[in-house]
């Protein structure tokens, strides 16, 4: 499926949260896709967690190919998973980003400390249209 594919290789979705006002809120983010879940670290403090908090509904874009001919969307709800191991103990998300981790100056376990707070994102729909 070319949607696994990107899964595997796009460095980022943009994660759309809503304000407790109602504004929506959208978020370039690094990610981890398992097969059910999405996986996504955050720095502490940040409003998209304030916004989970209040309303975990979410959505998840990536990022669409020339003149918006590669689009996949979810729709889920996130979670602040205090029970996730810190992004250390994922190989695969530490694979997939090391480039990016250690072209930002930082060691693995130096983004595990900053970006410390996991969140958990179950998809319930998707939509996929590709030209």
């Amino acid at each position: 499926m070319h949607a696994g594919k990107r899964f595997r290789t796009d460095p980022i979705v943009w994660l759309t949260t809503m304000t407790p006002e109602g504004q929506p809120q959208s978020t370039p983010v690094w990610f981890h896709w398992d097969g059910d879940v999405f996986h996504v670290f955050s720095q502490r403090g940040k409003p998209k967690l304030r916004n989970i908090s209040s309303n975990p509904l979410v959505s998840l874009h990536l990022e669409g190919g020339e003149e918006g001919s590669d689009v996949v969307t979810f729709e889920g709800q996130a979670e602040i998973a205090a029970d996730v191991a810190p992004a250390t103990s994922s190989p695969e998300y530490i694979k997939k980003y090391r480039r990016l981790i250690e072209g930002f100056g930082w060691t693995p376990e130096s983004f595990a400390g900053d970006y410390s707070v996991a969140l958990r994102i179950t998809p319930a729909r998707a939509r996929i249209w590709r030209d």
